[in-house]
Order: structure tokens, then sequence, then C-alpha cells
């Protein structure tokens, strides 16, 4: 009997597994990738070759979401032979919105308030592309259970990532309406027409559809 191989999950900036639950990955059991604490003044791929520690399978499949997702991109660029599954997320620096990286460079990151960052007003809801009382409930959770120190420290490394050569990928799932990584940044091979950045949870049916397909293909191989 065919064993399931594992798939690995690292979530968004802030977030946990709640944001996946909606979604499945057939023929996979699933393991969430905890967040570790940052180290001082530590980068994105610092920080993501210790986080990679937690993966012991030679030919891993990652999943990384938004911030996740860059992280997952550094941990696949390491390993040879990883499948790499991005959704909502960027590839490179130059995919993140030149505001967020001008913001980086003038530093304006290290003096906002943690607290405006994890605050979940109409703004946050808005560029979250959220819209039901359930998802908005959701998202003000996840938020106010974030660590604040390790949101201030993974804006920062977000805004400084270094990476210029795009890590290639296996599946890239966007939505066309994501107002945090603005989908005409980035390439994708499957988008998910009215998304927003939340799309997990607002756009599970149609994810799931198009992990399906992939994934049973990778089962198969």
């Amino acid at each position: 009997m065919r064993t399931e191989r594992k798939i690995y999950i690292i979530s968004g900036l802030g977030a946990d597994e709640r944001v996946f639950q909606k979604l499945s990955f057939p023929g996979y059991s699933i393991c969430h990738i905890p967040w570790i604490a940052p180290m001082r003044d530590e980068s994105l791929e610092g920080y993501a070759k210790r986080l990679s520690e937690s993966i012991y399978e030679q030919n891993p499949v990652i999943v990384g979401l938004s911030f996740g997702g860059m992280v997952a991109a550094e941990i696949a660029s390491n390993r040879e032979n990883a499948r790499l599954i991005i959704l909502a997320s960027a590839k490179s620096k130059y995919e993140i919105p030149w505001y967020y990286r001008f913001a980086g460079k003038l530093r304006l990151d290290r003096i906002v308030p943690s607290g405006l960052l994890r605050n979940s007003g109409r703004i946050t809801e808005w560029l979250f592309g959220v819209s039901t009382k359930e998802d908005r409930l959701l998202l003000r959770n996840i938020l106010s259970d974030t660590d604040p120190v390790f949101l201030k420290w993974a804006i920062h490394a977000i805004v400084n990532w270094k990476r210029k050569q795009p890590v290639q990928y296996d599946l890239r799932i966007h939505g066309t309406a994501d107002r945090i990584l603005l989908a005409r940044n980035v390439k994708s091979n499957a988008l998910i027409p009215g998304g927003g950045h939340f799309m997990t949870i607002t756009h599970a049916e149609e994810i799931n559809r198009i992990l399906k397909s992939f994934l049973c293909g990778l089962v198969n191989e």
C-alpha cells in the first residue's frame, strides 16, 4: 500500500494554520511548520535556512502563503529536488511593490507601531479582500493573535529582501484582486478571478480544484 507523502506548509505573515482550514491536499499528510523566533537583524534568507531544519525529507513538497511563500522560496532554492507551491506571494524582491521597498530603504517600517500593523479595521479588511462577517472575524482573530515582535521583524525582512533571481516554482496561485501583492507584478500559472490576499479562505473551492489536479499528478509520479 502506498504511504502518504508529507506536504510542508508555511503560513502567511502573522497567520497560522487557520488560513488553510478550507484547503485540502489529497494524497498527502499535512505538516504545518511553526514559526521560530527570529534573531536580531536576521535576514529573510538566514531565517529560512534555520526554519528549513524542520524539513527532513530529501524531496519535499513545500507550500508557502504570502510571507510564508517567500520563506518557502528561499528554502526551495537550497533544495534541488523540492517541489514548490506558492500562494499569494512573491518569488523575488522585484515582485514586491516598489513603495514597500522604498519604505524599507527609508527604514519607515522601524517606526510604525506594531499595534497599527495588527489593526483589523476597514482598511485592513479591504486590503485582504474580506467582506463577510465570518471572514472579517477570522482575519481579526488572526491579526490580534500575532506576535508583535515577530510581525515587526518579518515586515523589515520583506521590505529588505535581497533575492533578485526568481525562484523556480511548480505551482503558483495568485488572486487577480490581491491588493497587497498586486497581480500585475507577478507571473502565475494559476489565477483566481476576484481572489484577494485572503483567498485561501474566500476562494477555497477554486484553489482546491487546482491543488487536487496538481497534487494527484505528483502522487502518481
